[in-house]
């Protein structure tokens, strides 16, 4: 074994992105989904909805994403105490995303610039095992149908030019467009007037650090005239009206919903260089004499040669860090010169 300092030239940090479907088998396009009655109608079926890219029932269903459905006052699930008003599942999840989107209870919700009068949104949070690092934006394009009218709703990554960060990470608009940008003069809802004040703004917002879609209820109520689908949700009933099983009808009635995952991925390059007087000799014990300390073998005194089959990384404390393990031995002798570059990938 012999060992060599590397000089700090022979270090080289790259970063490299890498794309893949967000859905099981890296598949980009969701064009069938299903859900499971048992979890529906189970106890957290009143807080969520899986979606599944098969039939739950199989061994290879996999859940996709949830669904799930806040308001600000607990309308829309039955009130935990019927004595305490607005405390509900639905007003459990608005303050469970309030955290993470905001992170203060005492904010609201902005979409687009505006703040709609009813503060209640669907969520849509893609499932961690689907992508390792965050959700690639301008790769969104989540359609809704009622039956008769669809929007195609995508991100706005395209169309901006300063990123905006909150709580949860980065923070793009949702639009009706494609690819990350917007189309047409249907890219926003055009506004609506509920208890006297004009509700308008985006369709939602997409966080890709935190795999997440939150949907503006009250854009997707306006109606095909005012650029929603009418979604009803029967929000304003103190019932467990399982609005997330009604979001999924819409998006099951297009069955389309395609969807990348990005990870970065940062690889330090170790370049390790054999000059060629550097590592002939062989510290094999077997080449020397154990009584007089002579090479064995005459033929390795003036013409030796190596075999490199291995680099190890050590710190200055000595301790191996990493091996690197060459696909097929490498011949070495004085008129050989080697470069031999180690990739560590973290």
């Amino acid at each position: 074994m012999s060992f060599k300092r590397l000089d700090p030239e022979d270090f080289l940090i790259s970063a490299d992105s890498i794309t893949a479907g967000a859905w099981t088998g890296n598949v980009p396009t969701l064009t069938a989904i299903y859900t499971s009655s048992v979890q529906e109608n189970g106890a957290s079926g009143t807080y969520y909805l899986d979606i599944y890219q098969t039939s739950s029932i199989l061994p290879s269903a996999e859940v996709q994403y949830s669904i799930t459905f806040g308001d600000s006052q607990g309308s829309g699930s039955a009130l935990f105490d019927s004595g305490i008003d607005g405390k509900s599942p639905t007003s459990t999840v608005f303050g469970q995303w309030q955290n993470i989107v905001l992170g203060d209870e005492n904010n609201s919700f902005v979409f687009g610039g505006v703040t709609p009068v009813t503060q209640s949104f669907y969520a849509l949070s893609v499932n961690r095992s689907r992508y390792k690092g965050n959700l690639l934006p301008g790769t969104m394009d989540l359609r809704l149908s009622d039956g008769t009218d669809t929007i195609r709703l995508t991100d706005n990554s395209n169309d901006v030019i300063t990123q905006t960060f909150n709580e949860a990470g980065r923070v793009f608009q949702i639009v009706s467009g494609s690819n990350g940008s917007a189309i047409g003069s249907a890219a926003t809802p055009t506004g609506a007037v509920a208890n006297g004040m004009t509700i308008s703004g985006s369709y939602g917002l997409f966080l890709p650090d935190v795999g997440a879609i939150i949907l503006n209820d009250s854009a997707l109520q306006l109606g095909t005239s005012d650029g929603g689908i009418s979604l009803t949700t029967n929000n304003t009933s103190n019932n467990n009206s399982k609005n997330p099983a009604k979001l999924f009808d819409f998006i099951s009635s297009s069955q389309f919903f395609t969807l990348n995952s990005q990870e970065n991925i940062t690889s330090d390059y170790v370049f390790v260089r054999a000059r060629n007087s550097e590592f002939n000799y062989s510290d094999n014990p077997s080449f020397i004499s154990g009584s007089t300390g002579e090479v064995l073998y005459t033929q390795f005194i003036n013409a030796p040669q190596s075999f490199v089959t291995s680099v190890g990384l050590y710190n200055d404390a000595n301790e191996l860090l990493a091996v690197a393990k060459l696909s097929k031995p490498l011949k070495k002798d004085f008129t050989k010169e080697a470069l031999i570059r180690v990739k560590l990938d973290f």
